[in-house]
């Protein structure tokens, strides 16, 4: 396959975008720079800021996301920031998934923090997608942990098995190193697609609580 031109991944990011029926992407800019996309502009919720990028992760061809795309809310009345806390801790609640008691939520000026310590990554990760529904929040940052736990011996080729069982991934153009719970996985794929599939196989071992990915996408 022929590597596109900037303008050419510009003009199918700006396609996908339009494409997205979550996005309102008549703000949004789209700028590529040899594979690099850089997303502008402004957006009314946080959920469409996060559609954005995994929408341009889709495009074939690109190598790397600046995104740098702000949320505007529309013209009613902002938020307090009890009140979406007040809602998160309600979300987080009625989420099996999420053993809320462990989780802190912290709110200011629309800007969810959320700390603490869960046993498994999935278990973070939905925290996280909790935050990001709710009304009024302008951007989350992650700050839960994973506990630590012993990893098992063969936790490297329970991984590198994983890998092997994945359709969607080329198993042997992933590198895994292990040292205790951290994961270092490297090598290079075809797309951003693969790199996810290989970063939550690596999440799903027990005993595992960092994942370093250090994957390249080449064309």
């Amino acid at each position: 396959m022929l590597k596109k031109t900037d303008g050419q991944l510009q003009r199918d990011v700006m396609d996908e975008l339009e494409w997205e029926p979550s996005i309102d992407h008549a703000d949004i800019g789209v700028a590529v720079t040899d594979g690099v996309v850089t997303l502008s502009g402004y957006v009314k919720t946080y959920p469409e800021k996060i559609a954005a990028e995994k929408a341009t992760r889709r495009v074939a061809g690109v190598r790397a996301i600046a995104e740098e795309i702000k949320v505007h809310f529309a013209s009613e009345p902002k938020m307090a920031d009890h009140e979406i806390a007040r809602r998160l801790l309600d979300m987080m609640a009625w989420t099996v998934s999420i053993p809320n008691d462990r989780v802190q939520v912290k709110v200011e000026r629309g800007w969810v923090t959320l700390g603490g310590m869960v046993d498994w990554d999935y278990q973070r990760k939905e925290a996280f997608r909790a935050a990001s529904r709710v009304t009024g929040v302008a951007g989350v940052s992650n700050l839960i942990e994973v506990k630590q736990h012993p990893a098992p011996a063969d936790v490297k080729e329970r991984i590198v098995s994983a890998f092997k069982r994945q359709a969607d991934l080329d198993a042997a153009a992933v590198t895994v190193t292990t040292e205790g719970g951290i994961v270092k996985l490297g090598g290079k794929v075809r797309a951003w697609a693969e790199r996810g599939v290989a970063e939550r196989a690596a999440w799903s071992a027990p005993g595992v609580t960092r994942v370093e990915d250090n994957i390249t996408i080449v064309l």
